[in-house]
């Protein structure tokens, strides 16, 4: 399921924080999200269906069999090791989904903290009833034990009979999986590009006379005569960018949901002067570039969320 969870991530940008515990998933998608128009139904069918089509597509990775998504990405969450028994599907799997819009930002942490909370309860009780099963009760009985029981009494039942310590336990269990965006720290990006940017052949460079430029020289025109009959007309450019989203019917990991750009070039330019005075023309005003955005990594983390300190140290996740 993180597996899963990380792919479409991959595939919405939109979707800033996800947190995994037992059969469920939660995705928290940025305030300012165009996705889909924001069209309820669109988009809960639309992660649904993709969530559960990864699920599916990556079983045989983790579970034994061929791997249906080649290499992974990396990440805890990565497959089956040698030896371990092989888990076919028995049917094909299915995941239910819901959309529900918080007011405020102290509703959502509330929501993730919960959804934690959940996952420590539920697994402190698991642990507790399947330990208590293998040691020789039916199902029933374990649920008899239990019945009643606080957190302090499950755990001395743990150490006292079993000796287990529930703090030992895989922080997955104990807290679930939160995959997160992490901006990837600029020397570790200079180092990627490097590698990428792997020289091609060499080719043979023709050769060329002096008043001939090579490649590497410059090929810039010589300034312009200072005789006023010889100047070219002028010409002004703007670039204004227009806006305008695209939505697809069927979303594939090439195209996400997405807003595209396209920048229309106003130019005036005449191949005779203009009669009217340059300086009477209005200047077109441009607009400023958007800095540019730093690039970003989903992170698998088990962590603790429901203190402030997982909040605190990324002060702009709930931040559009």
């Amino acid at each position: 399921m993180d597996r899963a969870a990380r792919e479409l991530m991959d595939l919405f940008p939109d979707i800033v924080l996800a947190f995994g515990e037992s059969d469920e998933y939660s995705f928290l998608l940025k305030k300012s999200t165009t996705l889909f128009n924001r069209r309820q139904a669109k988009i809960l069918s639309t992660l649904v269906s993709a969530f559960t089509g990864f699920y599916m597509f990556y079983w045989g990775e983790y579970f034994g069999g061929k791997s249906n998504g080649g290499e992974g990405k990396g990440g805890e969450e990565e497959g089956k090791e040698e030896g371990e028994e092989e888990v076919k599907m028995q049917y094909p799997a299915s995941f239910d989904g819901r959309i529900v819009v918080y007011p405020s930002e102290k509703e959502v942490k509330d929501y993730f903290r919960w959804r934690q909370a959940d996952t420590h309860i539920n697994n402190l009780y698991n642990t507790v009833f399947w330990a208590l099963v293998k040691s020789g009760k039916t199902t029933t009985e374990a649920h008899a034990v239990l019945k009643g029981t606080y957190s302090k009494d499950k755990h001395e039942i743990l150490f006292t009979q079993f000796g287990i310590n529930y703090n030992n336990i895989d922080a997955r269990f104990r807290k679930g999986s939160i995959l997160v965006r992490e901006v990837v720290p600029e020397e570790e990006e200079i180092e990627h590009n490097q590698n990428d940017s792997t020289p091609g052949p060499s080719s043979s460079t023709p050769s060329h006379g002096p008043d001939q430029p090579s490649s590497s020289q410059s090929t810039d025109p010589p300034p312009p005569s200072q005789d006023p009959s010889l100047q070219p007309p002028t010409s002004t450019s703007t670039n204004a960018p227009t806006d305008a989203t695209s939505t697809s019917n069927t979303p594939t990991p090439a195209s996400t949901s997405t807003s595209t750009s396209t920048n229309t070039t106003t130019s005036m330019n005449t191949n005779t002067p203009s009669s009217t005075s340059p300086s009477t023309h209005p200047k077109s005003k441009k607009r400023p570039k958007k800095p540019k955005q730093p690039k970003t990594r989903v992170v698998l983390l088990h962590c603790d969320l429901i203190r402030d300190e997982f909040w605190d140290s990324r002060p702009g996740l709930l931040v559009d």
